[in-house]
């Protein structure tokens, strides 16, 4: 069966530490727990896929080390195809450290490792997987090189584009817009992409129109427990977000996204698609980790 959903991205494996607090420059901290979790923006985003309803593919890189072989047989047991993963020799797979706090926030230090190299060739081998797809999606733990590629690649065949732009720490390429239908950041990132101070509704909204004036067709802010706001050429919409208890907020942007892409491949209408990507996200915050943190489709049944 062809993947509705390619996601061009990264794959990482998770140190997460939880503690009472983070730790502050120079600062040792006791710990309370540890264990290590399959992630990385993009497998994370391609397990949300297939547990939330799409067929999915997956072209990224690992290292040639155990993490490497426990991510792909990660993807593999979901169902991602991963003829598009390649394995690096001489490289370690990308790894994240994360220290997670009793509210529930973290702080995220990345490796790249095999992520560092994957170039556009990587990508460009697996063309006839960008070709049957209905939703591209990249992220930025890749090289920027190969996310602009793949954001061209996807607008010249008519898919649906969706950028998730994160990490962000600054404006995007200016080019990069025109090729995007979904531009999808958390406030921090719509704040760094846009140069707008965003700590409200009205703030997002501002960012968000910014953006879409540098070319995004649709901006979705994500707002954590505040929703998210859809802008686009109409005006914007907010979506109100579940209330739950969250317990691990790693991997929740991830989740909307993977979600919000499976609705839309499965012909689901926009709004539809934005409610069940909250509705899924609420739910990935209640557990820890990142994939195992996120849903499956029978447990968002109406």
């Amino acid at each position: 069966m062809n993947a509705k959903v390619v996601v061009v991205g990264s794959l990482n494996m998770d140190l997460v530490a939880r503690a009472q607090r983070l730790p502050r420059g120079g600062e040792t901290l006791p710990g309370e727990s540890f264990f290590t979790a399959p992630g990385g923006k993009g497998a994370n985003q391609a397990v949300a896929v297939a547990r939330l309803g799409a067929s999915v593919a997956m072209v990224g890189n690992v290292g040639d080390d155990a993490y490497g072989q426990q991510l792909r047989r990660a993807l593999q047991v979901e169902g991602v195809d991963c003829q598009g993963v390649g394995t690096c020799t001489g490289v370690s797979s990308g790894v994240a450290l994360i220290v997670v706090d009793a509210a529930s926030q973290n702080a995220i230090v990345i490796i790249p490792g095999g992520n560092g190299l994957l170039g556009p060739e990587s990508v460009r081998r697996f063309d006839a997987l960008l070709q049957q797809a209905e939703v591209i999606i990249c992220q930025l733990e890749v090289p920027a090189a190969t996310v602009a590629w793949t954001l061209a690649r996807g607008r010249e065949l008519g898919k649906t584009v969706i950028l998730n732009p994160a990490p962000a720490t600054g404006p995007l390429p200016a080019e990069w817009f025109a090729h995007i239908d979904y531009l999808i950041p958390n406030e921090s990132e719509a704040e760094a992409l846009a140069g707008v101070k965003v700590d409200d509704l009205d703030s997002a909204r501002r960012a968000a129109e910014r953006l879409r004036k540098m070319g995004a067709g649709k901006v979705i802010v994500t707002l954590g427990a505040e929703g998210a706001l859809l802008v686009d050429a109409a005006g914007s919409r907010h979506f109100p977000a579940p209330r739950v208890q969250p317990v691990d907020t790693t991997a929740a942007g991830d989740t909307f996204v993977g979600g919000f892409a499976a609705s839309l491949a499965r012909g689901l209408p926009e709004a539809e698609a934005i409610g069940f990507g909250q509705r899924a996200a609420a739910l990935s915050v209640t557990r820890a980790g990142a994939q195992p943190s996120i849903p499956y489709l029978k447990e968002l049944a109406p």
